[in-house]
């Protein structure tokens, strides 16, 4: 029974989905139209109680949440290198990714679904303007981390091998455009980023999911 991926065009399953492209493993693509609610669905909720994605099933047994998708992509493909081997190498690019999950893409949340934070328009317009910019500063900081690993000459932010990551920064660079700020505006990690677009698994992701690297639109 192949693998299976749900997931939504542009949400963070691109992080795994980018991934699992890699390991030219045979999947199933799972699409998941969230603006229709179907992540509500009574057959949805009996793989994933909490109605989010993405969802691993492999073998039977559903996965959720970034880092363990993550984690049991590393070992199931441990060929692909998508985390380093060296324990502090390894331990960083966690400590990373749990930031990205946990901080940063919670913000753009408060940004692009102000609605689930405050019921009044006032507050959620706060919620909103407060959002972006926090989240412009954490643009700031993966931009800092996308120029340390240049200078270092590491063509990844986790090494010298693609991993969850690049895929990760590419998902919140591109949400920065919805949230007001232009990704060229951070050089180091809008090249970073169009790199990553351009690897063939990726990019084959990408033209799956329909997605426009740069959303950013000038008032």
């Amino acid at each position: 029974m192949p693998l299976q991926l749900y997931f939504a065009p542009g949400a963070c399953s691109f992080v795994p989905h980018a991934l699992l492209e890699t390991t030219g493993a045979p999947f199933e693509p799972m699409l998941v139209k969230l603006h229709k609610g179907e992540n509500y669905s009574a057959d949805y909720k009996a793989i994933n109680p909490r109605s989010q994605v993405p969802v691993l099933v492999d073998n039977g047994e559903a996965i959720t949440q970034i880092l363990a998708i993550v984690t049991w992509l590393d070992q199931r493909f441990p060929d692909c290198n998508f985390l380093p081997r060296e324990p502090l190498a390894r331990v960083r690019v966690f400590e990373t990714l749990a930031w990205m999950n946990n901080t940063v893409h919670p913000t753009f949340t408060h940004v692009f679904m102000p609605q689930k934070f405050a019921a009044s328009p006032e507050a959620q317009a706060e919620i909103k303007v407060f959002n972006a910019v926090a989240y412009k500063g954490m643009l700031g900081e993966l931009e800092a981390m996308a120029s340390l690993a240049a200078a270092q000459g590491r063509k990844y932010l986790g090494g010298d091998q693609f991993g969850p990551l690049d895929a990760y920064a590419l998902t919140l660079l591109r949400w920065g455009g919805f949230a007001g700020h232009d990704p060229q505006g951070f050089p180091a990690l809008w090249s970073l980023v169009q790199r990553v677009a351009a690897l063939p698994a990726v990019a084959r992701v990408i033209e799956r999911e329909r997605l426009q690297l740069n959303v950013y639109k000038t008032a």
